[in-house]
């Protein structure tokens, strides 16, 4: 089973009762359920984390890179200036989705920069808790077999050619 990390930054935590006419009303315990009801629907395991902490999010996704995990990430605010995590998820070696529960390009115009798009496979943005779903959803779609789809290293074309023959 595929293991995916949905990583959330700081003050996600305080989600609930943060903003809720921005965020909305689900807590990030919420987001967690869902994000492991659905990760059990798609055949990934859900490894769900949150920090305030840069230098720990950065280790994580240090974590992603060597397991060649892929990531879900909300970086709250760290998406508009840690050039640090910025860095990090450049090493990644696997699909990495950036999620927003609000549209960081309706608001405020400090928020619509993000170092970390630049990096990402995808954004995910402007759907409440549902980005999050979408953003596992993506994941599988990148990462699991479908079916009729090739397994990786078998040929995506026709029929294998006996081996010594030789194709025209």
């Amino acid at each position: 089973m595929q293991t995916v990390l949905v990583l959330s930054g700081p003050n996600l935590s305080r989600l609930g009762s943060r903003e809720p006419d921005v965020y909305g009303g689900a807590t990030l315990a919420d987001i967690a359920a869902q994000c492991a009801a659905v990760g059990r629907e798609l055949g990934l395991k859900v490894d769900f984390r949150q920090t305030d902490d840069e230098a720990e999010l950065v280790g994580w996704v240090h974590e992603a890179v060597d397991g060649r995990l892929p990531i879900v990430l909300n970086p709250a605010a760290f998406t508009h200036y840690s050039y640090a995590l910025r860095d990090a998820l450049a090493m990644r070696t696997a699909p990495l989705i950036e999620v927003h529960l609000s549209n960081p390009a309706t608001r405020e115009a400090f928020r619509h920069n993000s170092v970390v798009a630049g990096v990402a496979t995808g954004t995910v943005a402007g759907f409440g808790a549902l980005s999050y779903q979408l953003a596992l959803r993506a994941v599988a779609a990148l990462c699991l077999p479908t079916p009729g789809s090739p397994t990786p290293g078998s040929p995506t074309q026709g029929p294998q050619a006996p081996a010594g023959a030789e194709r025209s």
